[in-house]
């Protein structure tokens, strides 16, 4: 399968980087779960925080997916297809969670980030599976962009939400006293 051993190199950086990512996630949750929180808040975090975690797991599940021994290059590219169709469900999920919510009004880069993006790399992730047959490349490329996409998302998204809880959270927990 010379198609996908030359993905190699790059699905170990990104699945590592994924993986390392994950486990800061957890970190950083750990680190605030002392602090008190409202019901909404709960609901803010189905909405904004989990959805880190989702992108950055489907990215490590890429990687893991692209080094293990397929017979050609079809399969995982069918799978990943297969992972495209729930990643756009999920995405409508996090569209409802985000209108549902009340602990924060979301603005445009929310609406961008949490669902228009993912949204974009889930569907690329399908559309690669269903040109697969007339350009494996061309479809590799499509793949690893949904990767660097969901990467990227993941990396802004839990960002994001801690600079909120340090910086404007914790001001208002402050002010509250």
């Amino acid at each position: 399968m010379p198609e996908l051993t030359q993905w190699n190199n790059f699905y170990v950086i990104v699945g590592s980087s994924a993986g390392a990512l994950i486990g800061l996630q957890f970190v950083v949750v750990a680190l605030m779960a002392d602090t008190p929180r409202a019901r909404a808040d709960a609901q803010a975090s189905a909405a904004f925080s989990t959805p880190s975690v989702v992108h950055f797991s489907v990215v490590l599940l890429m990687s893991a997916t692209t080094v293990a021994p397929w017979q050609g290059v079809t399969g995982v590219l069918v799978f990943w297809g297969i992972v495209g169709v729930g990643g756009i469900v999920y995405t409508l999920v996090v569209l409802m969670r985000l209108r549902n919510q009340t602990a924060y009004k979301p603005v445009f880069e929310d609406w961008l980030f949490h669902f228009i993006l993912p949204w974009v790399a889930y569907a690329l992730l399908l559309g690669a599976a269903l040109i697969v047959s007339p350009s494996a490349r061309t479809a590799l490329f499509i793949a690893g962009a949904a990767a660097m996409v969901l990467l990227f998302v993941g990396i802004h998204n839990a960002w994001d939400a801690v600079t909120y809880h340090v910086f404007v959270k914790t001001s208002d927990d402050q002010r509250q006293r």
